[in-house]
Parts: C-alpha cells; sequence; structure tokens
C-alpha cells in the first residue's frame, strides 16, 4: 500500500498555516470588529490580541496531542481515539456536508468577489453574479488538479504566495504607523453600556476574529507527510500565531493612522467592508486600491489552495476506517496524493457554492467550537511523555481557555439560534449515516 511523502518541514508548514489562515479575514473583519465595539479603538485592538492569544493556546493544544498521534486526519483521529469512532465520524461528517467543503466555497467566492471588484476598479465592468459563481467552482477545480500533483509542489506554491502577500501587508503596516496623519489616540469608551453588557461586546468582536485566525487547526491533519511531527509540528504553529496575531494586531492598528474613527464609521454604513483599501488610499492615493486587491487576490488564491491540500486528508483518514468508503482512502501510486479523496471534496465544495457566504461562515464557526472543544478536552487524556511538547502552563492554560470556549459557544446559540439548530440537525445526521456506512 503507497504511503504519503513526508516532505514538509518547518517552513512548509508554516507556509500551509499562513497560506490558510491570511487569506480574506484580514482585510473585512477589522470594520466588523469595530462595528460591534462603538467603534472603540481601543477594544477593538484588544479584541484581536485576545482572538490572537486564545487561538495560540488552542494551537498549542493541538500540538500537544498531534505530536502524540502524528496521524493523518487531525481533528478526527484526535476525536476517535478520545472519543471512539462515532464522535469521530460526526465530526468528518458535519466538516464535510458543510464546515470544511463551506470553507472550501467561501473562498472561492471571495476570490471571485475579489476578482469582480478588480475588473470593475480596473475596466469599469464586472462579473455578473452567476460568472462569479462559475469563476469560483472552476478556481476549485483548478486548485484540486494542483493538489493532484503532488504536495511538494503545493508547498512550493504556497512559500511563493506567502512571500508575495506578506510583502505589501508588511509595507502598508510600516507606511500606515509611519506615515499616517490621525493621531494614535486609542479610545476605550463602548458608548456607556454596563460591564455585564461590555464584556459581551468584547466576547462577541472575539468571535469575529476567530474567521481571520480560522484555519490554524489543519496542519495537524498532514502531520502524516511531516519529516518529523513531534519536533517541527510545534515550532510550525508557534511561528505561524506568532507572526500572524502580530500582523493582524499592527494591520489595524496602521488603519487607525491613516484614517479617523468617524471615516471608518461612515464606511461601514455604506455597506463596504474593505477598511484597508481606503486606508491605503489616503496614504498612497488611487494605487492604494490595486495594491490592497491585488494583496487579498493572492492571500484568498493561497488560502483556498491549503484549505483543498489538508482537508481532503481528514476524507482519507474517515474512509480508512469504513468499508464502503475505501475507495476513497487509496493514493495515487506515482504521486502519493489521495485524489478521489480530493475529487469528492472538490464535488462538496461545489455544490455549497451557490449558497450565501454570510452563512456558510456561521456553520463553520459553529462546527469549529463545537469539535475543537471536544478536541481540547481530550488533552486530558494525553500521556505525559519527557521530550515530547507540552502545552506552557499545563493544565492551567488549557483550563482556562477550554472554559472561555464555552462561553463563547453559548453566546452563539444566545445570538444565532437558527444556525444553531442546522448545525446540531446535520451533527445528528452523522448518526443514521455512521451506522449505514459501518
Amino acid at each position: 500500500m503507497s504511503s504519503f511523502n513526508k516532505s514538509i518541514r518547518v517552513f512548509g508548514g508554516v507556509s500551509i498555516l499562513t497560506g490558510i489562515i491570511v487569506g480574506s479575514g484580514i482585510f473585512f473583519v477589522g470594520s466588523l470588529v469595530l462595528n460591534v465595539l462603538n467603534y472603540s479603538t481601543g477594544f477593538a485592538l484588544l479584541a484581536w490580541l485576545i482572538g490572537g492569544l486564545l487561538t495560540l493556546s488552542y494551537a498549542w493544544m493541538y500540538a500537544q496531542i498531534g505530536a502524540h498521534h502524528p496521524k493523518v486526519g487531525g481533528y478526527y483521529a484526535y476525536l476517535k481515539s478520545s472519543y471512539g469512532p462515532l464522535v469521530g465520524f460526526m465530526a468528518g461528517f458535519f466538516n464535510f456536508v458543510l464546515a470544511s467543503s463551506g470553507s472550501i466555497a467561501v473562498l472561492a467566492l471571495a476570490f471571485s468577489e475579489v476578482s469582480h471588484n478588480i475588473l470593475l476598479t480596473a475596466f469599469g465592468t464586472g462579473l455578473e453574479p452567476w460568472m462569479q459563481i462559475g469563476l469560483a467552482a472552476v478556481m476549485i477545480v483548478l486548485l484540486t488538479g494542483m493538489n493532484i500533483l503532488g504536495v511538494k509542489l503545493n508547498t512550493t506554491f504556497l512559500k511563493v504566495i506567502m512571500v508575495i502577500k506578506f510583502i505589501p501587508i508588511i509595507g502598508l503596516i510600516v507606511l500606515g504607523i509611519a506615515a499616517g496623519t490621525q493621531p494614535f489616540d486609542l479610545n476605550f469608551s463602548l458608548g456607556g453600556v454596563g460591564l455585564l453588557e461590555g464584556l459581551s461586546l468584547i466576547g462577541f468582536a472575539v468571535i469575529f476574529t476567530f474567521w481571520a485566525y480560522e484555519g490554524w487547526t489543519n496542519l495537524n491533519s498532514v502531520t502524516e507527510e511531516m519529516e518529523n511531527p513531534t519536533r517541527d509540528l510545534p515550532k510550525a504553529l508557534t511561528i505561524t500565531i506568532g507572526i500572524v496575531i502580530a500582523v493582524y494586531v499592527l494591520y489595524q492598528a496602521s488603519i487607525f493612522r491613516a484614517l479617523d474613527v468617524a471615516t471608518i464609521e461612515g464606511i461601514f454604513n455604506s455597506g463596504f467592508l474593505f477598511i484597508g483599501i481606503p486606508a491605503t488610499m489616503a496614504l498612497v492615493g488611487d494605487l492604494g486600491v490595486f495594491i490592497v486587491m491585488g494583496t487579498i487576490f493572492i492571500a484568498i488564491l493561497g488560502a483556498l489552495n491549503a484549505t483543498i491540500l489538508s482537508f481532503s486528508r481528514v476524507y482519507f483518514a474517515v474512509a480508512q476506517d469504513f468499508p464502503k468508503l475505501q475507495p476513497l482512502s487509496t493514493l495515487d501510486e506515482r504521486r502519493q496524493t489521495p485524489v478521489k479523496a480530493l475529487l469528492l471534496s472538490a464535488l462538496m465544495a461545489l455544490v455549497l457554492v451557490p449558497f450565501q457566504i454570510g452563512d456558510l461562515i456561521s456553520l463553520v464557526a459553529f462546527g469549529g467550537l463545537v469539535f475543537n472543544t471536544l478536541v481540547f478536552l481530550s488533552i486530558f487524556k494525553t500521556p505525559q511523555e519527557k521530550g515530547v511538547f507540552k502545552t506552557p502552563l499545563y493544565p492551567y492554560l488549557p483550563v482556562v481557555s477550554i472554559g472561555i470556549t464555552v462561553l463563547l459557544l453559548v453566546a452563539i446559540f444566545i445570538q444565532s439560534p437558527l444556525t444553531s439548530l442546522i448545525g446540531v440537525g446535520f451533527i445528528a445526521l452523522a448518526i443514521p449515516v455512521y451506522h449505514f456506512i459501518k
């Protein structure tokens, strides 16, 4: 039986993770965070920092678990090991039907939206809605084809994308902070709300930042393709999240140096979310439109390619445990890639492309919180071995992080009951499907 090529090292892991994480979120989530917090710039930066530190603690827990279970499949393998095959399958099924396939569809649609805006700005005419859906579908097919050709080609592609997209982002940060004309006067007022409501607003803002940080779990899905996962997985996760936190916080700060709060609020109220574009225009003129849109274009392309790479490995792992799904657990003899799992992943994402981006994002966030919380809890079942990575401040940091995550999950149930019920329904649907294919 063919096995995966072990060709991913630390830098390759960092390129995969940054390829997934730094996509569209950095460019539009900031406006949502500010709106929730009544345009408090101080609390907005705090929300980004809290979201990043929580993500770092989550990544450390995943690193500890992944170092002990360096198997393809990531969260599926961990849930199956800790709670049994049914729970593992429920996570795999939900992610295939909605969350993971939904992430691919969202990124493909975002790619089409940015392409539309570039054409509209440059030539005065953009893409019709049906053309945007068609372009999203074409990109899913093309990048799936690239993934079929081999993981080494993809990691090389992602390394190039990582460098290309970070150059303008870092440039915008330096330019905004150094040349921005607005005083860096952080506002910590939430508009006179009470303590409990204020904490609730900060909590909702942190949830928004999670979409921008989304994707940090996916390196664990390809640990079987890493040369030394016990050593390199924790390093790649820590380096990546640390870089992303710094970039996100500084990027938001650079916007505050370029635009005043009243202008940002007016832009948001007009329905435009990508506040980085007018911020860059304030610094370099009309050229800013193409700088930011080009960066977004490249970032989303990298994120889309990296998600297609990682999600197919989970389906490959699930299929290994069920005879009726065995064809999905085979590798191409020459390229050592899960061709059938990649094709099925692309097909499900294509089914979801016609749906609304907002609805898909909500379901992605819901599923992530539910199953990641179960994965986090499994850390207390992980044996403590000498020489193997352990979460800093263990067990106190995991306890605090899990407690905060549960509170955020409760908040989603309260604020978005319909989305929560849909998510619960599809998770429950996995039970009869499991018994049918078992």
